[in-house]
């Protein structure tokens, strides 16, 4: 996918993510975010402190058009851009950062896509729920809302990264 088409999609996702985020409220137990996926799959080639400014403008978007409160997307995203690279290099090894390559299912495997995003979503939804819960839910209720959220937030991130990391071979 080349970079325009990369950043039509990015914005049509942010766009979805604030439907979903008004709309697909079932129950106080279940968070879904494409968020933690949207910022995983941004290029390696965008430096560390780019990929945070995106991260924050993004959660903010998010948080200002749709769940009214201000900076708590913006709050666990930026921590996702930030560990962004190391995710890539556990998960994908230092090679792919040194040729600049972003990942894709087909050049690296379904499971270690499936780990990165499972780490992303782990690291949003911990910092998101913890804020959130902000000391007036117990501690079994945030730990619950993680159990629920993290499963169904992978499921809707699987689908999610076939939009954003196209084959660049194709």
């Amino acid at each position: 996918m080349n970079k325009s088409g990369f950043w039509v999609a990015y914005f049509l996702l942010l766009v979805a993510q604030i439907l979903l985020s008004n709309y697909f409220r079932f129950t106080p137990y279940v968070t879904l975010s494409i968020l933690p996926i949207m910022v995983l799959c941004i290029s390696t080639r965008i430096k560390t402190p780019w990929c945070m400014l995106i991260a924050f403008v993004s959660g903010f978007a998010v948080d200002w058009l749709s769940e009214g409160v201000l900076g708590l997307n913006a709050l666990a995203l930026v921590p996702v851009a930030l560990v962004r690279h190391p995710i890539i290099r556990m998960v994908f090894g230092e090679s792919l950062l040194t040729r600049r390559e972003d990942f894709t299912v087909q050049s690296h495997g379904l499971a270690k896509v499936l780990l990165a995003l499972l780490m992303a979503q782990a690291v949003f939804l911990a910092i998101y729920i913890w804020a959130d819960n902000a000391g007036m839910r117990p501690f079994w209720f945030g730990l619950a809302r993680f159990g629920a959220s993290l499963p169904a937030g992978m499921l809707v991130s699987a689908f999610t990264f076939n939009v954003l990391a196209a084959d660049q071979h194709r």
